[in-house]
């Protein structure tokens, strides 16, 4: 007869420990992402977590976080295992149909945040919205803004409009299926874009396993097709005055800044840099 089995009485500080020793070896913020996958378990903010380092879990709490550490441990992001993603400030919903956003991204945002009045309605286009970041971000800090946003993806429009509805934008807010600007009914103050840029076979091993291949990789030999194509798009969806703001590889900067002065003789094109130093973001002033 089997012996019976004994209760575990494993402290929340030991198993955060145990299992970010575990996370080293495949994340570059194990203690993080422990933290977060126990806090969503315990349905407790990370905060509380820490401040209750001691406490013992529970069997059924311990093991649900256990099968989250071997997930974790197998590449799958955090995001798609908490269903939860922080984005400039935000708790965003996440799932398997959209790209996880990043914080490099957030410079896309405050970009559009200094194009865009307070105090003046205009209207704004996140093309290829994905999970609806850029929208939902922008939208929460403009209240005058009019929202439009695009994707070919069913289940991401579904996602974007679940975090539109979230942060209370829904009343402001027009999504459409569709390739690129060609679903749009109007022109736009400001047009934003984090399309995908990923040359072939360049992208990280978790995120080719793991996040929706149409969001990662632009096509072409140089991952910049579907910019290409956007920037040809671009210049009969905007109004005069407008501008465009995109997110590009970090080696891209200078080459798809290139591509914009071509789509917009007349306008000021500048690049910035992103949190990490990076020439990354694509700014186009049209007169």
């Amino acid at each position: 007869m089997a012996a019976n089995r004994q209760p575990q009485n494993v402290t929340v500080d030991e198993a955060l420990r145990r299992d970010a020793k575990r996370l080293s070896l495949c994340s570059s913020t194990p203690r993080l992402d422990a933290e977060v996958l126990l806090a969503h378990v315990l349905g407790a903010t990370r905060a509380s977590l820490l401040a209750g380092s001691n406490e013992h879990l529970s069997e059924e709490a311990l093991a649900q976080f256990e099968a989250l550490v071997e997930r974790r441990a197998r590449g799958e992001p955090v995001a798609y295992l908490t269903g939860h993603k922080e984005f400039y400030g935000l708790d965003l919903h996440i799932n398997k149909s959209v790209l996880v956003p990043r914080p490099e991204t957030e410079s896309v945002v405050d970009a559009c945040l200094e194009l865009l009045s307070a105090g003046e309605i205009s209207q704004l286009a996140d093309i290829g919205t994905g999970s609806g970041a850029i929208l939902v971000a922008v939208g929460v800090n403009r209240l005058n803004a009019l929202l439009f946003g695009t994707d070919i993806s069913p289940e991401a429009l579904e996602v974007a409009r679940r975090n539109c509805e979230r942060h209370g934008l829904r009343n402001r807010t027009s999504l459409y299926l569709g390739h690129l600007l060609e679903p749009l009914r109007s022109r736009m103050n400001v047009i934003a874009s984090n399309l995908p840029y990923v040359p072939p076979g360049e992208a990280a091993p978790d995120v080719a396993a793991w996040e929706p291949q149409v969001a990662v990789f632009g096509g072409g030999d140089d991952g910049t097709a579907l910019i290409r194509e956007f920037l040809v798009q671009a210049p009969d969806y905007l109004l005069p005055g407008g501008s465009v703001v995109m997110e590009t590889a970090h080696s891209q900067g200078r080459l798809v800044a290139g591509l914009a002065q071509e789509a917009f003789p007349s306008a000021q094109v500048e690049v910035r840099k992103d949190l990490a130093g990076y020439d990354r973001i694509v700014g186009v002033k049209t007169p």
